[in-house]
């Protein structure tokens, strides 16, 4: 339901975020009638879908007895948010004018204003900042084990893990799927994750833990091959051979857009009335970890995120400001979620030459041999949650090309070697194809533009 970027007036209520809290804070307002308008992020502040989206299993998140993979809870939370009525905005806010009335927010490619506004922005992954760090990152170094580490270069090779808390456990055993060993870097002398995690690392005998230990810097040719380490204690230095080194060393609140116009406590959060979502600007509410100091759980975030909503439903209303919608319907249509990773990969009897979008080996073999048009190619892996953003904008691309160009989606768990053949060294990338030759290459999210501009001057 991208649908407003050709809107004009003021919204009721324009939520900024799509973690847990933003979505929870969609679906309260819309069912509130309020019809809001939820700016996804794109570019800054990771990514849309927020910290879950690089999460395997999510296991104490309610309603899921045996856990749900991140991303698709996430899909889930985006398609109840549009089904009431949620408008969707992938972009960025660069900045909020919060003595205008109604607020001013800037975009990447324009302006909205809206009488209320919730923040929901979360936060992003932090980086070591180690000798080297640059020249190795995606090219060995990455802050998404979960995204990047079923990638061929990881396969049967040693890793390493850097961090203490259940981030870096759960990266750490994940990681023993692919690798041949795990090395758990921690800088203390304890694991800070939960019981639960803790038994699962110390139960994983392909896990090494090295304890008071940091990273010093980073080793290699075109790609890392080994790091650097001290021990925080004796100060000894030696080298560990590795080919993958990723991070779980916390986050960054993601409120610089903000500016000095709400008031931030010593450690980055928003100030907030306790227990409630108000922020030192009447009409600007805070929801999820970019105002949560202690908790900072997905469900926690869902929690805040209704109150935020629910708060700004009654200081709308208590200022008629609000601007309710009428349904033709009182039930809306039953959702579907952008969650597409079930989808069947291609035989030689369910293969179709002319199908705009299709999964597996057998497509990428006969499109690219066969096929006229120019090929799109997206290399993904299930858990990857930067993939569920990308997928439904580049069959969205596909589609406004009317068949002028064909997608293959390419699973890198199933097919390794298709993906070491292409050079894949983290998911998502994106492959453009015209006459069996290369012509683009992408790697992450990017913006619709980009893709349907490549791919329009190929036709």
């Amino acid at each position: 339901m991208d649908q407003s970027e050709n809107y004009s007036g003021v919204e009721n209520v324009v939520i900024v975020g799509s973690g847990p809290a933003g979505y929870t804070a969609a679906i309260y307002a819309a069912r509130a009638n309020l019809q809001p308008l939820l700016i996804t992020g794109f570019t800054s502040g990771g990514i849309p879908g927020g910290q879950l989206m690089t999460t395997t299993f999510v296991e104490n998140f309610p309603g899921f007895p045996d856990g749900v993979l991140g991303p698709e809870l996430m899909d889930l939370m985006k398609a109840q948010a549009v089904r009431w009525g949620t408008k969707l905005i992938e972009s960025d806010v660069i900045s909020i004018d919060s003595k205008s009335k109604p607020f001013k927010l800037s975009l990447l490619d324009g302006e909205i204003f809206s009488n209320a506004v919730i923040i929901a922005t979360g936060a992003s992954a932090n980086r070591l900042g180690i000798i080297n760090e640059a020249d190795y990152w995606s090219k060995g170094i990455s802050a998404c084990a979960i995204c990047d580490g079923a990638t061929p270069q990881f396969r049967d090779a040693e890793l390493a893990v850097v961090g203490g808390g259940d981030s870096a456990c759960e990266e750490a055993v994940y990681l023993t799927k692919y690798g041949s060993k795990v090395h758990l870097i921690v800088r203390s002398a304890q694991l800070r994750a939960s019981a639960a995690m803790i038994d699962r690392v110390k139960a994983n005998d392909k896990i090494t833990i090295h304890w008071n230990t940091s990273v010093v810097q980073a080793k290699g040719n075109d790609w890392l091959e080994k790091i650097e380490i001290i021990n925080n204690k004796d100060k000894n230095v030696k080298e560990v051979f590795v080919k993958g080194l990723f991070y779980a060393i916390g986050h960054t609140h993601n409120t610089n857009f903000l500016g000095n116009q709400i008031d931030i406590d010593e450690k980055g959060y928003i100030k907030c009335k306790s227990g409630r979502p108000e922020t030192s600007i009447e009409g600007i509410f805070a929801a999820g970890d970019v105002a949560d100091a202690e908790w900072r759980q997905g469900v926690t975030a869902a929690g805040s995120g209704c109150m935020a909503a629910l708060a700004s439903e009654r200081w709308l209303s208590e200022r008629n400001l609000s601007r309710l919608i009428t349904r033709e319907q009182p039930e809306p249509v039953k959702s579907h979620s952008d969650n597409n990773f079930i989808e069947e990969e291609v035989t030689e009897k369910t293969f179709d030459m002319n199908s705009e979008w299709q999964k597996g080996s057998y497509a990428l073999r006969k499109l690219y041999h066969e096929s006229k048009k120019p090929i799109l190619v997206i290399f993904s892996s299930p858990s990857c949650g930067p993939c569920h953003v990308l997928k439904p904008q580049l069959k969205r691309v596909i589609s406004e090309l009317n068949g002028k160009v064909q997608g293959i989606e390419i699973d890198i768990d199933k097919d390794q070697d298709i993906a070491n053949q292409a050079g894949i060294n983290g998911t998502p990338t994106v492959q453009l194809f015209k006459d069996k030759l290369l012509k683009k290459q992408w790697k992450g999210v990017k913006q619709r533009s980009e893709f349907k501009e490549a791919i329009k001057n190929l036709i």
